[in-house]
């Protein structure tokens, strides 16, 4: 069965709104994650945040929010486990090549949840489509693209899996939404953590975090749960096509956080960037 084609009871100005959200939470965590990464190893960073997602969600599951059925299961676990081998393989590729190459192919994982979004019955219209292409465009140029010669294959590699990784998580967390939104959060972050543990044993290292890392590595945890969840609600309220590429305008928030806080130059390519990401946000607006 497919899902609904047309837009759902508040419609698609409310979906593009709270997915626009989850891609300023997204870029600000990616912002804040970034800044401790320069004090502690990325993976750990990454490592710890999920495990402050998963305290949290257990409290919320706690509070009165209980676990329904098991058919969330089919999309939590592989989107746990898609996402910690993305995010590994994200990093890795920003520590060992050019991030102004690894970032702009990442982004391109917005492509990935629209393609599935239309495979399993979206039909965006040719303005929506125009504006998805526009706003992606714009998403790899706001990431600084170096258009240099000299790439190596293994960064670029690593840079692509993440990007189809990113994507196909989007596509997970709206499939289990639509059976438990707190169920899919919940396994996801278990799945991610059970992972990262496994990690730590290998290397016998929990990779050196502190009681003062706790204010940088809790708002990037709850930043990144609370861009999962306004995401999957967005999706809820219209075409998976459409907000997963809103979603996955997090670079444009991220440079744009790095401008005013740290006061970090654009270059000219990024200032265009921002301007085409957000034409190309309006044109899926006015579709």
């Amino acid at each position: 069965m497919t899902r609904a084609l047309t837009p759902r009871r508040y419609g698609v100005p409310v979906s593009a709104v709270l997915a626009l959200l989850s891609s300023v939470l997204w870029g600000a965590s990616d912002f804040v994650g970034g800044m401790l990464s320069k004090r502690l190893p990325a993976i750990t960073v990454v490592a710890s945040s999920q495990l402050v997602g998963l305290l949290t969600m257990t409290v919320f599951v706690l509070a009165g929010h209980p676990l329904r059925g098991t058919a969330w299961v089919a999309y939590a676990v592989p989107a746990g486990l898609v996402g910690s081998l993305a995010l590994c393989a994200f990093y890795v590729a920003l520590s060992s090549g050019t991030m102004g190459v690894v970032a702009p192919i990442a982004a391109t994982g917005a492509a990935v949840p629209a393609l599935l979004g239309v495979a399993f019955g979206d039909q965006p219209s040719a303005v929506v489509w125009a504006g998805m292409v526009v706003a992606v465009l714009g998403t790899v140029l706001a990431s600084g693209p170096d258009l240099r010669g000299g790439v190596a294959v293994r960064p670029v590699t690593l840079a692509a899996v993440s990007a189809v990784g990113f994507g196909l998580v989007l596509f997970l967390i709206d499939r289990g939404a639509d059976t438990s939104l707190v169920s899919t959060l919940w396994g996801m972050r278990l799945t991610s953590c059970l992972v990262f543990a496994a990690l730590a044993l290998r290397v016998r290292s929990l990779g050196g975090v502190g009681p003062r890392d706790l204010p940088w590595l809790v708002p990037i945890g709850l930043g990144d749960l609370g861009a999962n969840a306004l995401f999957a609600i967005a999706a809820s309220m219209g075409m998976v096509s459409v907000v997963g590429v809103l979603s996955s305008l997090y670079p444009v928030a991220t440079i744009l956080l790095a401008r005013i806080v740290l006061q970090e130059r654009l270059q000219r390519v990024q200032m265009l960037g921002v301007v085409v990401s957000l034409l190309g946000v309006v044109a899926i607006a006015a579709g």
